[in-house]
């Protein structure tokens, strides 16, 4: 091992919580470059009831135009996570009655699609977010839709002994983006996330069929050479 890689693995702050479980976790869990927990290790309390930022009418986090809610606070610190500034569960500003009102308000507009939960945590923030996602169905029921983003696999949050909130936050949601992001895995053409051991799933019917369904508009990317550059490059390299 060389003085870099030591010093690297010296400083790691990631643990195996969940070391000896025997049940299925999901894809790629449990990973060495985040901490995993076992089921139920974290919850709610954790919580600050801090938000991070809420961003209107953007059309990057979920399909189409929609509104964004990023939670304070995240304990799976996945290595080169993008939203690492707000790990910590008092950053940024308190959750507000006045702010809910304004996205119920934002939410109105006919031209938005949904709503979306990112973090930090989502599930560790199901203080804020349940009572905020039982309101939007009680105002637009399935009119607008939910989407959330979370650490968790989708078999960690269906653990026996996990906590019931994060069950009742799913049950609000209509897509669901799970995993943790894993840099080895990393993939700039996947849709609407950031490594391929992450999937969108379609929450109510997952949990009708009790067992997980893709977003049936799923569509990645994939690499393409054009036949003429293709050419261009065998000829080029039969020239050396």
């Amino acid at each position: 091992m060389t003085a870099a890689s030591s010093s690297s693995a010296a400083c790691a702050p990631w643990r195996d919580y969940a070391a000896g479980e025997t049940a299925e976790r999901g894809p790629d869990v449990p990973y060495a470059r985040s901490n995993n927990p076992r089921a139920g290790q974290w919850d709610d309390r954790m919580s600050a009831s801090m938000i991070a930022d809420y961003k209107r009418f953007l059309m990057t986090d979920g399909e189409g135009i929609r509104c964004s809610l990023y939670v304070s606070g995240c304990p799976f610190r996945c290595e080169h996570c993008w939203n690492s500034s707000i790990w910590d569960f008092r950053a940024g500003h308190e959750w507000t009655s006045a702010l809910e009102d304004q996205i119920l308000a934002d939410l109105a507009e006919s031209y938005v699609q949904g709503m979306t939960f990112l973090g930090g945590e989502p599930m560790l923030n199901t203080g804020i977010l349940v009572p905020l996602a039982r309101r939007i169905r009680a105002e637009f029921g399935r009119e607008k839709d939910i989407w959330c983003w979370t650490g968790y696999t989708w078999e960690e949050l269906h653990r026996p002994g996990e906590t019931p909130d994060k069950a009742e936050l799913l049950s609000l949601v209509d897509v669901l983006v799970d995993g943790r992001f894993i840099q080895g895995m990393k993939d700039t053409l996947l849709q609407f996330r950031g490594s391929a051991n992450q999937r969108i799933i379609d929450v109510p019917a997952s949990l009708e069929s009790g067992e997980i369904v893709i977003w049936s508009k799923l569509h990645d990317l994939e690499r393409h050479i054009p036949e003429i550059y293709a050419k261009e490059r065998l000829a080029g390299e039969g020239t050396h």
